[in-house]
């Protein structure tokens, strides 16, 4: 292809992902610490100021979304801010936090007891500009919700992550990314006695304008690494029938 019109289509791209809701790379874009996992993002960055969706079928799949979430906290939070965590059935234990690097009493727990309710909170927490990121679990959101949802992240650009419990069909959102975390099981160090640290099976389902893909990472010395070489393949048809 002819420079002159790869360098028109690669500013279109550009473009496009502007009125999508994506930042230009800059200076100040957030590290998340995923490593080759970024490969997968537009412009090999986490989307921040959009909403990403977290799908689960199962209680203890919630919880590996719990632990993996915490993670993203974790960089998200480093340029201060607090977070909100709604839900109407908390499950996230808040010391546990302490194990990624948060402090408990940085996350606003919301508890309330209509799901309706918890978008609405979600949707007014988002548009703070001062929040680091806001944390919404439901059992189902419709394309609608989803859509007011995105248009409070695009003026305020916080981040926003919606966790759906026991989702019985992926109808389709306005979310930038929707993902699948499932728990893997985890090798003591050598040598220490205990289990070891916490490890997934993430899928990245959709991407706007990324790639799709599958990984094994862990949560070690306080950030993501990807897994040991020698951890074998969990194949993502074979999480879906254990869900």
């Amino acid at each position: 292809m002819p420079a002159e019109k790869a360098a028109i289509i690669a500013g279109l791209q550009r473009d496009i992902l502007l009125l999508q809701g994506f930042k230009q790379a800059s200076s100040t874009s957030v590290d998340m610490g995923l490593g080759r996992i970024s490969a997968a993002f537009p412009n090999g960055i986490f989307p921040t100021g959009v909403i990403h969706e977290f799908v689960n079928t199962a209680a203890e799949h919630a919880a590996a979304t719990a632990g993996f979430i915490s993670g993203l906290l974790n960089a998200l939070m480093q340029g201060g801010g607090a977070c909100i965590w709604i839900s109407t059935r908390r499950t996230l234990f808040p010391p546990a936090l302490k194990a990624f690097g948060i402090a408990p009493e940085r996350i606003i727990f919301v508890d309330l007891e209509r799901e309706k309710d918890v978008l609405w909170a979600m949707e007014e927490a988002l548009k703070c500009e001062g929040l680091a990121a806001v944390i919404g679990e439901v059992k189902e959101i419709s394309f609608t919700a989803s859509r007011r949802l995105q248009l409070a992240v695009e003026q305020s650009r916080v981040t926003g992550f919606i966790l759906r419990r026991e989702a019985a069909a992926l109808n389709t959102t306005t979310c930038v990314a929707r993902w699948r975390i499932a728990p893997l099981t985890s090798e003591p160090e050598e040598g220490m006695p205990g289990v070891g640290f916490p490890r997934w099976n993430v899928e990245l389902l959709k991407i706007r304008n990324g790639k799709p893909g599958v990984w094994q990472i862990e949560w070690f010395s306080g950030r993501f690494r990807l897994a040991a070489e020698h951890l074998p393949l969990v194949q993502p048809a074979l999480i879906r029938k254990i869900g």
